[in-house]
């Protein structure tokens, strides 16, 4: 591999790590779909394993998260014992639903606090139910960007 690409690989692998951790993901997992998303081809368990320089069990535990979460696929090549791991068909958009879903979460837990609190903290109930409809504003946007990226790039 060319030295200019082995270095924005290895920088877009970083960098995932570091972004799917904020979306509560570990630094692995971000790790895992970012060097399968920059290849662009299925590895496998050993090779992402050494890759990566982190345990086989590090790797299976993360790649599990990955797979509940739609983004990566586990499969079998004949002959070998070996799981491998590839890019779901559509990642984005369990990206995107998985926001949706942290999103939706938040506003009903905060709006639940806020709608409980007394009359006596009607300034907090304020504040709390325009967080609450921030996070549900953002949960409908994810929504709303998920249908249409699958209009646009359909599968």
């Amino acid at each position: 591999m060319d030295q200019t690409i082995a270095e924005k690989r290895a920088e877009f692998v970083a960098f995932m790590g570091q972004a799917l951790e904020g979306q509560g993901l570990s630094p692995i997992s971000g790790r895992i779909l970012g060097l399968l998303m920059f290849d662009g081809t299925a590895r496998s368990f050993s090779d992402l394993a050494t890759d990566l320089g982190v345990s086989r069990g590090s790797v299976s535990i993360n790649a599990r998260t990955l797979i509940q979460r739609g983004l990566v696929e586990k499969f079998n090549v004949g002959g070998d014992r070996q799981d491998y791991f590839r890019v779901a068909a559509q990642p984005y958009e369990a990206l995107l639903a998985g926001i949706s879903e942290r999103m939706r979460h938040m506003s009903q837990t905060v709006g639940g606090i806020a709608r409980s609190l007394p009359d006596s903290a009607a300034e907090t109930r304020t504040r709390l139910s325009r967080f609450a409809n921030f996070h549900a504003s953002v949960s409908e946007g994810m929504e709303h960007a998920a249908k249409v990226f699958a209009e646009r790039f359909p599968r």
